[in-house]
């Protein structure tokens, strides 16, 4: 019995040996097919990575070459580089195409040690598809040595532009193509001025001469009208002072006389040149600022009143009508400007004055001086005149002239009427007149204003120098001009919408199209 139970053991044992074995050989093999099954697993994720890879690889060579194609391409074509500035400061304007594209010779820019990149070069490239015939490029001193020699400019540390026309030539500067705000220590951009003044100056058969009349006025134009004077130069005009005590006489060369604001009163000499100056036919830019106290200036009111002009009153013209002031002062007028072709361009726009003054026109004499006037700027009916600068009233008071008044006006005179018998010209004079000086001065208008009056408004530039374009039968430079400034992202509402999609939703589509791939292939496994 007892040998029996062992025997029922002992078989049990073997069984549970053999069972044993079996489930350990299962294991092994389930172990096994785990990692055959981990390598195609592998081998998959490695083929599939492989061609995702490529794939990618692929792609990224696509976008490379499309982009390298896009870019050849603009440059083949000499397209136009997006310009997001304000002002429009890499992009030539409308008038500087009108400008040139009728220019019949042959203009080189040679721009000296610049680098392909450059914003002016750039800038300068577009002037090609506005005239042929105007061709820009980058050049060095291995490239064109004769340019080097033949102008001085040396390319290692420093730059220069050529602008050459046979035999007529000009060198710019990199600092030419700028000018400096001493108040903010801005760095101004006049490129496009600069550049375009200087293929005019090259290919024009006269450039208008203007003096400046001085000795007379705290208007100085190289002291205190700093910036008018390298606008004007931008211009294609020649600048220049003139002392009459010096020279004697108003030079023959001379195309506008500006007299800016008298002080004290002409010499006898003085007066004289200026009076055969008009019987001669020239004409004058008169800036007359406001008068804080009684001045006695017979010689210089004489010379107005050879244009129907009577003497300025001491006073100042203020404003009442928010909309035509500035920041709520009365003493920062915005004047209307009457349609002319002075002002054509800029006539929706306006220019702003500080306390000017009214010019009195005797219109009962004019006929009789044969002299034809025509409004330029006048002020608001809103406007008063104050003679006494101890009221501090905002609006007139009793005794107060009011407004509208005439700040600015053109007056012609006929000098000699044609005599085809005699085969003889008319000859005229004509005066342009501003009741206000601060306007295109270097001073701000105010403490709170870090740029000078020139700068607040653009058209207060615009204004005197379409007065001198006209006054210098210069038709052509009428015109609204390019402001200046600082570069910074100001991008129209358009240009802003594409922008923020490229930076943006472009982004945000192509993560959404992946997703949904993801989640497709996912399911399908």
């Amino acid at each position: 019995m007892k040998s029996e139970k062992e025997n029922i053991k002992k078989e049990q044992k073997e069984n549970k040996t053999k069972e044993e074995k079996k489930q350990a050989k299962k294991e092994k093999k389930r172990i096994k097919e785990e990692k055959k099954e981990a390598n195609k697993f592998v081998q998959a994720m490695k083929r599939k990575w492989l061609i995702d890879g490529s794939r990618t690889l692929a792609l990224v060579l696509l976008i490379l070459s499309v982009f390298l194609g896009i870019n050849t391409g603009m440059k083949v074509l000499n397209l136009t580089p997006i310009d997001l500035t304000q002002e429009k400061l890499y992009t030539l304007t409308e008038e500087s195409k009108e400008k040139v594209k009728n220019i019949d010779k042959d203009v080189n820019l040679y721009f000296v040690g610049y680098k392909e990149d450059n914003l002016d070069l750039e800038l300068a490239k577009q002037y090609k598809n506005a005239n042929e015939r105007i061709v820009t490029e980058a050049v060095d001193s291995s490239s064109r040595p004769d340019l080097v020699e033949k102008y001085g400019i040396q390319d290692t540390g420093a730059s220069g532009i050529i602008v050459e026309c046979g035999e007529r030539s000009k060198v710019l500067t990199a600092r030419d193509l700028v000018t400096y705000d001493t108040s903010t220590s801005e760095t101004i951009s006049i490129a496009e001025e600069k550049l375009t003044s200087a293929i005019i100056s090259v290919t024009t058969n006269h450039i208008p001469k203007v003096y400046f009349l001085e000795g007379y006025s705290n208007f100085i134009s190289n002291y205190n009208m700093t910036y008018l004077n390298v606008y004007l130069a931008n211009e294609v005009t020649e600048v220049s002072t003139l002392n009459i005590l010096s020279t004697r006489n108003v030079p023959e060369d001379c195309d506008t006389l500006v007299i800016p604001s008298p002080t004290q009163d002409f010499n006898e000499e003085t007066k004289t040149a200026i009076i055969d100056y008009i019987n001669r036919g020239g004409n004058i830019l008169w800036l007359n600022a406001r008068i804080a106290v009684s001045l006695d200036l017979p010689n210089v009111n004489e010379i107005l009143n050879l244009y129907g002009i009577n003497p300025f009153e001491v006073g100042i013209i203020r404003e009442t009508k928010p909309s035509k002031m500035v920041g709520n002062s009365p003493d920062l007028v915005i004047p209307n400007l009457e349609n002319s072709k002075i002002t054509e361009d800029i006539y929706s726009d306006g220019v702003i004055f500080a306390n000017p003054t009214k010019i009195n026109i005797n219109k009962d004499k004019l006929e009789e001086l044969k002299v034809v006037e025509k409004d330029l700027v006048v002020t608001s009916e809103g406007t008063y005149f104050r003679t006494d600068f101890e009221n501090k009233s905002a609006t007139a008071t009793e005794g107060e002239q009011t407004g509208p008044f005439v700040v600015g006006a053109e007056l012609e005179k006929t000098i000699k009427q044609a005599d085809e018998e005699a085969g003889t010209s008319k000859i005229t004079s004509t005066l342009i007149i501003f009741g206000e000086n601060y306007f295109v001065s270097d001073y701000p208008f105010t403490q709170e204003y870090q740029y000078s009056a020139i700068q607040v408004s653009a058209h207060n530039k615009d204004l005197v120098l379409n007065s001198l374009a006209y006054l210098s039968d210069r038709e052509e430079d009428i015109t609204a001009r390019k402001s200046t400034g600082t570069v910074t992202y100001t991008a129209t509402k358009l240009q802003d919408t594409i922008v923020k999609i490229i930076i943006f939703t472009v982004p945000a589509i192509i993560i959404l199209v992946g997703l949904v791939i993801w989640q497709k292939r996912r399911r399908k496994k």
